[in-house]
């Protein structure tokens, strides 16, 4: 869904008319608000506040899969190195 130019308000209008933005909200429009000319807070369903909230979550989870998998990738090539042999391979660098 697109924001048009009726859906950017100035704070002053939406502190008039705060009962009738809500009520349009509700049945699926978004607002953006302004503040001194600036983007300032948005106005959106709360259903659709959850729904963006689980798609966020979703993609973190799809993104620890991703990294999950690479890292067996590495494992199967044998890209790995121990945790200690990586300690005592970066302090060498360090005092070198």
């Amino acid at each position: 869904m697109g924001i048009s130019a009726s859906d950017v308000i100035p704070l002053s209008h939406a502190r008039a008319h705060f009962s009738e933005l809500a009520e349009e909200v509700k049945a699926g429009a978004e607002k953006i608000v302004t503040k001194n000319g600036e983007s300032f807070i948005a106005l959106i369903d709360s259903d659709r506040l959850d729904y963006y909230h689980r798609l966020e979550r979703e993609r973190i989870h799809l993104l620890l899969i991703d990294e999950a998998a690479r890292g067996l990738d590495d494992v199967a090539a044998g890209r790995v190195t121990g945790a200690r042999s990586a300690i005592q391979s970066i302090k060498r660098r360090r005092s070198a």
